[in-house]
């Protein structure tokens, strides 16, 4: 047995969110500060920069992570990677490759308690309920799951556009019943969320951090052609079309702008 003191019990620590297997623990300020960082850190408490950590209690089920996400685990907890022959290595191998993603996402079992790395990210965490059973991420946002669920690599309708916007052809998607806990660069306040009916989205930029993964994922000209694309200063849009779901965060910084 085990007890664990000065940590979700510590005035200076909140928990924030609580779903499935996760929690989510904010520090409300930096204590371990010097006094050339004490007023960094005190108006960066009051601006909501702050360190979070995802708190997993295996009790409730296994767990997947990202891979070096562990910072201390606690009780009989077992880690593997998750891999269960060669062919399933062999899929995971290209799956990462093309996603981005690490190839390799160690899973923990057991009974015990899972901490991961703070971060001043904010996590959010999802029931892939409420997607339907099928969520597409964007390219590095996925920081852990329970392990119920199954990663695939989806890939874009059209070739050719997601070369020319820059963009990964493939992304992550987790598919079946279970949560998981997303990196996100907006709190979850600033998130908007559009729910489609066979209709069309189109955002300039890479905006999107979570889609339905019934919905038709492409790259497209903002005009119908190069001459209107132009006349509207809009190069190539992504382009979500059809009945599902669509997450942005708005408010992020997007590179070079």
């Amino acid at each position: 047995m085990y007890q664990i003191s000065n940590f979700t019990d510590n005035d200076d620590v909140k928990i924030i969110s609580e779903l499935g297997a996760f929690q989510v623990v904010e520090y409300q300020r930096d204590l371990s500060v010097t006094p050339d960082s004490a007023v960094t850190a005190y108006y960066s408490s009051q601006m909501n920069v702050k360190k979070r950590q995802l708190v997993c209690s295996l009790d409730k089920s296994p767990v997947t992570i990202q891979a070096g996400a562990m910072q201390w685990m606690l009780g009989n907890v077992n880690a593997t990677t998750g891999i269960k022959g060669v062919g399933d290595f062999l899929g995971k191998a290209v799956r990462g490759k093309a996603t981005g993603e690490s190839a390799i996402k160690p899973e923990y079992t057991g009974s015990g308690v899972l901490v991961l790395e703070p971060t001043y990210k904010h996590l959010i965490l999802m029931d892939a309920a409420d997607w339907g059973g099928s969520v597409v991420l964007d390219d590095g946002l996925f920081l852990a799951c329970e392990s119920s669920l199954k990663h695939k690599a989806v890939m874009r309708s059209n070739f050719s556009s997601a070369v020319a916007g820059g963009e990964s052809l493939f992304n992550l998607s987790l598919n079946g019943r279970g949560v998981f806990c997303i990196e996100s660069e907006c709190p979850r306040d600033e998130l908007i969320q559009i729910d489609l009916r066979d209709d069309v989205l189109k955002i300039d930029g890479n905006y999107a951090i979570a889609w339905s993964n019934t919905l038709e994922f492409t790259v497209e000209r903002s005009g119908k052609s190069l001459i209107g694309s132009a006349a509207s200063g809009e190069g190539l849009v992504n382009v979500y079309r059809g009945t599902g779901r669509v997450l942005m965060m708005p408010t992020a910084k997007m590179p070079n702008v």
